[in-house]
This record gives C-alpha cells, sequence and structure tokens, in this order.
C-alpha cells in the first residue's frame, strides 16, 4: 500500500454518525461523541478500519513466543469503531447521552399535558 492510499484508507468509515457497513452497528447522532477515524498504533497496525486484519498484527505473526499482553492497552481499542458498542450495556450509555425527542408533541408555552395522568 503506497503511502497515498494507506492515508486515504484513514478517512472516516461513517456516514451521519452512523456505520452503516456493520449492520448492528448503533448509531452516535446526538449523544455529542464525535465519531472518529482509523488510526495506524505503535506497531503499524490500523485500528478502526473494519477489516480486522494487518500484516503488522501480532495476530497475523502468532508464534509460541509472542507474549499476548503486546495486543493490551488503549492503541488497540477504537474509541468508536468497536464491537463492544454493540453490547446493551454500551448501547443503554448512548442512549442515555441522547435528549429526548419529545419537541414534535410539546407547546412552546403551555403545557398541554397537564393533570392528563
Amino acid at each position: 500500500m503506497t503511502k497515498e492510499n494507506k492515508n486515504e484508507s484513514l478517512n472516516p468509515l461513517t456516514i451521519n454518525e452512523t456505520m452503516p457497513h456493520q449492520i448492528n452497528a448503533p448509531s452516535f447522532k446526538g449523544t455529542n461523541i464525535n465519531m472518529m477515524a482509523p488510526f495506524v498504533n505503535k506497531h503499524g497496525v490500523t485500528i478502526g478500519d473494519s477489516l480486522y486484519a494487518s500484516d503488522n498484527s501480532p495476530l497475523e505473526n502468532w508464534t509460541e513466543d509472542t507474549d499476548p499482553a503486546i495486543m493490551a492497552g488503549d492503541e488497540w481499542v477504537h474509541p468508536t469503531n468497536d464491537i463492544g458498542w454493540n453490547t446493551t450495556e454500551n448501547r443503554e450509555l448512548l442512549e442515555s447521552k441522547r435528549k429526548p425527542q419529545a419537541f414534535p408533541f410539546m407547546h412552546p408555552t403551555k403545557d398541554v399535558g397537564s393533570g392528563s395522568d
């Protein structure tokens, strides 16, 4: 891969704060969490490109002498393109950051729901 092509692959993989290439990926829209582009860690492995394989990855070059700790730490986890966002707990976290969508049903100066419950 040339340097120019490598930079192109580090562009964000999102459309309107979603990742349409992942069927169950959550939407970050309205959460104030900014989607981030893939990055290359200090081992030369691209993180967050949704390809999950890299020639430089210890997983692709594993031997009996490979220390698993080499793949520990934040440099191996993408902040917004990570499978962990598909868990129930993290989806609930995203939902809690969104503002309620009540505005189409609210009057700007009158509480029309007062006394209805």
